[in-house]
């Protein structure tokens, strides 16, 4: 009798050269089973044991296999197995020798039955669920970087434990090694500078300032030439090209112009009427120079005036006068004014304990803000108001048109900040860096070496199993690979076991698929 709502359904008969036989709807196990002979437990060698009241499951040889069939023929089934029982109890238990080698298991390849309800067979459920071997649960492998021993690999040969020593500290030097990297690059991006002085250079030349030169005849007109130019004085305050000593070293320093952001040079307007103010800016003329010169034509001597804006990199500002007595600084640049700010107030303990982002002001401050108490946030803002740009340097130049030429021996010592010159030495450095050819030729040789011993420990865990326990091994191995069979096939949420029974048809979601499916079927069928 078939306890299902659903009519029951003759299976369709196994082929001849199969035995069909009740198993549990479980995943694919290898049962540890000894020859039918052998039934006393006190005699088997092997690892497991089974209870002895308990009827073992056998695959029946292809010579005394019978078609079972567990649905239609339950009592077919029983007299089965007692005719099994009987046969145990009248032949003699054998030797282990003599079963080891008589004994043999075969696999069958066809879908197993699922048992039926009511079927008289809990004492074969219970049997395999005896033998039966859970598969341990799917861990995460946890991914190992190439060149890294496995620890087990260490407690094996405790010689590995000097080559984990030096990939620590392979990874401390090149830690290092980054860090140092960056901090080149930004050294290349921004530069630092150094101060350093500029001596400037003003003198004049002049031709053709005889009395006969504009005379009727003469050739060319009295004409004269203005000259400023400057150099970075070497240690010492010697004049590279003085001293003969322009090429000493690699350091290269910028051009004359560089260390300027205008320069404006004012003629005697009584004789240049037109064009009396020669103005260079940086911002028009991008391109550095050695230095510049003025030509005009004429015969009468004067002072020229020069005016030169120092380009100071990061911009520096003039301090007001009430703000440097406070402060002590009459010129620098913003964030240092700021920061000495910052200083007169920790120093003094004129923050407010209330309110952190607020000070008080002392009687110093309060003559340069004008206020009892100022957040910190508007400090740069009043500051601004108490700085103003550098004045230009000023310089007188006469120009002689008579004597010696060229005129002038007057010179201008300026301090300037500098940028060191180490742009060639650090991008050798960073180029040397992205050079690792016999780096990256050791570090493959040592990765091929660490993948071998990660297969040879693969290889050692596997052997190392089946030989503790086979039949565990092989019982779990066989789960894994037909889990990922199943995963590569992408049926692993499909259980074919359950479709087998008739409660899996009696869910509410039935009825939903039966319409959908005569619906797709009835279309297929309209189609043309």
């Amino acid at each position: 009798m078939n306890n299902s709502n659903n009519p029951p359904k003759n299976p369709p008969p196994a082929p001849p050269s199969f035995s069909s036989i009740p198993v549990n709807p479980q995943p694919i196990h290898l049962l540890t089973q000894s020859h039918p002979q052998m039934q006393n437990p006190s005699q088997f060698p092997g690892h497991f044991q089974l209870s002895q009241p308990q009827p073992q499951p056998h695959v029946i040889s292809q010579q005394q296999s019978q078609f079972v069939n567990p649905r239609s023929h339950p009592q077919t089934l029983q007299q089965h197995h007692q005719q099994h029982q009987q046969q145990q109890q009248q032949q003699n238990v054998a030797s282990p020798a003599t079963a080891s080698t008589t004994s043999s298991v075969k696999r069958s390849h066809h879908k197993a039955n699922s048992r039926p309800q009511g079927s008289p067979s809990g004492n074969q459920t219970s049997a395999f669920k005896t033998m039966e071997l859970t598969p341990a649960p799917l861990r995460k492998k946890r991914t190992l970087p190439e060149n890294l021993i496995p620890e087990k690999v260490a407690k094996i040969v405790p010689e590995s434990a000097i080559y984990t020593r030096l990939i620590e500290l392979e990874a401390q030097i090149d830690a290092a090694l980054n860090r140092k990297k960056v901090d080149v690059q930004e050294a290349v991006k921004n530069p630092t500078s150094v101060r350093k002085t500029l001596r400037v250079y003003v003198y004049n030349t002049f031709s053709n300032q005889t009395k006969e030169s504009g005379k009727v005849g003469g050739v060319e007109l009295p004409s004269w030439s203005l000259r400023i130019t400057g150099r970075i004085l070497e240690e010492g305050g010697k004049d590279p090209v003085v001293g003969g000593i322009s090429k000493r070293g690699s350091i290269v320093y910028p051009k004359f112009s560089a260390f300027f952001k205008k320069i404006t040079v004012y003629l005697d307007q009584g004789f240049y009427p037109d064009k009396h103010v020669i103005v260079w800016d940086s911002a028009r003329s991008p391109v550095q120079q050695d230095g510049f010169e003025v030509k005009r034509k004429g015969d009468k001597e004067f002072t020229a005036v020069i005016r030169l804006g120092v380009n100071y990199s990061p911009e520096k500002f003039m301090v007001s006068t009430p703000l440097a007595k406070v402060l002590g600084i009459e010129f620098d640049t913003r964030p240092r004014i700021m920061a000495a700010l910052w200083n007169y107030v920790k120093f003094r303990k004129l923050q407010s304990p209330n309110d952190p982002s607020f000070f008080m002001c002392d009687a110093s401050l309060q003559k340069v803000f004008g206020e009892e108490k100022m957040k910190f946030s508007m400090a740069s803002q009043k500051i601004s108001q108490h700085l103003s740009q550098p004045q230009h340097i000023h310089l007188e130049h006469k120009i002689k048109l008579s004597g010696n030429s060229p005129a002038g021996t007057t010179c201008y010592d300026v301090q300037v900040d500098v940028p060191l010159s180490l742009e060639k030495d650090m991008s050798a450095f960073l180029t040397s860096m992205e050079r690792h050819k016999e780096i990256d030729a050791f570090d493959e040789v040592i990765s091929a070496s660490v993948k071998k011993i990660h297969e040879h420990l693969k290889r050692r865990s596997f052997l190392l199993g089946f030989s503790q326990s086979p039949a565990e091994f092989i019982n779990a191995l066989i789960a894994s690979q037909s889990k990922d069979l199943k995963l590569v096939a992408g049926d692993a949420s499909h259980n074919a076991e359950n479709e087998k029974r008739s409660e899996f048809y009696n869910k509410p979601w039935v009825e939903d698929a039966v319409i959908r499916y005569l619906s797709r079927k009835s279309a297929r069928t309209d189609a043309p």
